[in-house]
């Protein structure tokens, strides 16, 4: 099939890469010159394992070409499919569509026979309705459809999820469209893996529910974390015990300093736009985007506590930038507000991050950052581990050590065993683990002596309750 992909951001290039890589002939269009050069001559814009290789060998195959010129990506075209952004309107949380409605315009223009327009880009629910309305006024009597297919894209596993995906979602509202599109997904269709096909509406909600929910999951695992902490268990038999469950699942099961990225926190406010706008209220999406919010700047106090209770003047070493690991996106990365925050209470913050620096240099001041994660941490009062960079996991803990001031490490991805840094010299403060003067009572005595305690004295469920809660912070 011959395909067009407007817009050559993270989702544009490897969703035409991978089309390519299946055979069709794909031409990818962007109006930014620069970027396009770079990419004819095989230097990506984005950071994205895998990636590189698969985007050389079809250029050399000539099966993906690059170009500034709509017109010439249309000619022949089954299917030109729309991925470029849609980022959050400033001041409002729901998702900018200028970008969407004036790619369909400009789509319109050159539109051949009986092609598909496709939205790939994240949209919210009626997106296709007005995408169709676009093109129609400028071909009133033109043959065309509109279809939505979600991405569904991790950075740093994209090819992989792309061309072994859990499901494939396509939204349609013709024969023409359903067609076409269940062809260029046969590769996938025939290795067994699921292909939903629904309505175009049905296509653009499972996105940000999708989205919503795994935000959601991370969310309560990370509350689920800071009452581990305080009952004196640990988050990572919470998880197990948890995500053998299928029901439920392992995956998003990880706590850590709160969610990040691109697609998240943009989504997830993009969905409660959308729906405060008919009327209803998601209020668990809500308390999870609150939630998430505050824990990143919860995690400055975090480092506060475990240095004594003031970083003024104290030098904090923070490894790993990036939002995750596999990726140089710093969009919404919760290193931010954290370093932000520690600023405000007087630290002086070096930083280290194995891919993202270029991009962390555009979104933090002040810091000085370093290549070398040893030079990060020299003479620092304390490391904090943000991101669960390999190359951080790796770390020989012993020469760390020796070049800080203090042994202090704050270990906000649980990337290193407690045991194995305490063996090690430090003092450890992480996720969903007993603090230290905790260590020695197990879970079942700090729950059940203040209970027993209670019990005869308050028969009243919630009143009972928040003795024995009062009583646990005393004993503890």
């Amino acid at each position: 099939m011959k395909i067009a992909i407007v817009g050559t951001g993270y989702v544009g290039l490897v969703s035409g890469t991978c089309f390519a890589e299946w055979g069709n002939r794909v031409v990818c269009v962007d109006k930014d010159v620069g970027k396009i050069a770079q990419l004819r001559q095989g230097k990506m814009p984005i950071y994205e394992p895998g990636l590189e290789k698969l985007v050389v060998r079809n250029q050399a195959a000539g099966r993906l070409s690059f170009t500034t010129s709509l017109a010439e990506a249309m000619r022949g075209v089954d299917i030109v499919f729309i991925a470029v952004g849609t980022p959050p309107r400033p001041g409002h949380g729901d998702a900018d569509l200028s970008f969407i409605y004036t790619a369909a315009k400009e789509i319109a223009y050159s539109l051949e026979g009986n092609a598909v327009v496709a939205v790939k880009s994240t949209v919210p629910v009626g997106t296709g309705d007005a995408v169709k309305k676009i093109i129609a006024t400028v071909r009133p009597n033109g043959s065309f459809s509109v279809a939505s297919n979600p991405e569904f894209l991790r950075e740093g596993s994209a090819i992989d999820d792309f061309l072994f995906p859990d499901r494939v979602v396509i939204g349609v509202e013709d024969e023409n469209a359903r067609k076409a599109m269940l062809a260029l997904y046969r590769p996938l269709a025939e290795a067994n893996t699921p292909v939903v096909v629904g309505q175009r509406r049905s296509a653009e909600l499972i996105k940000y529910a999708s989205n919503a929910f795994l935000a959601t999951k991370i969310t309560f695992i990370n509350e689920l974390a800071d009452l581990c902490e305080h009952v004196g268990t640990d988050v990572g038999e919470l998880a197990l015990g948890m995500g053998l469950d299928h029901r439920i699942g392992k995956a998003f099961l990880n706590a850590g300093p709160g969610y990040g990225g691109s697609c998240f926190p943009k989504d997830t406010l993009a969905l409660l736009r959308t729906a405060q706008d008919h009327g209803v209220a998601l209020r668990i999406v809500e308390e999870t985007v609150a939630a998430n919010e505050a824990r990143k700047r919860k995690m400055a106090l975090k480092v506060l506590d475990a240095v004594g209770g003031d970083v003024d003047g104290l030098t904090i070493s923070v490894l790993g930038l990036t939002f995750k690991p596999d990726t140089d996106d710093m969009r919404d990365a919760p290193s931010v507000p954290l370093i932000e925050t520690l600023q405000r209470f007087g630290a002086k913050i070096r930083a280290h991050d194995p891919v993202g620096m270029e991009n962390a240099a555009r979104v933090v001041e002040n810091v000085a950052l370093f290549n070398d994660p040893y030079e990060c941490a020299r003479d620092a009062d304390a490391v904090v581990i943000v991101t669960e960079w390999e190359s951080i996991r790796q770390l020989d803990l012993h020469r760390l050590k020796q070049v800080m001031r203090s042994a202090n490490l704050i270990d906000l991805r649980n990337a290193f065993g407690r045991g194995v840094a305490q063996a090690a010299g430090f003092q450890v403060s992480s996720i969903g683990q007993p603090v230290p003067h905790q260590s020695s009572i197990t879970s079942g005595d700090v729950l059940a002596f203040p209970y027993r305690k209670f019990r005869q004295r308050d028969p009243e469920p919630a009143a009972m309750m928040r003795a024995a809660q009062a009583d646990i912070g005393r004993e503890g």
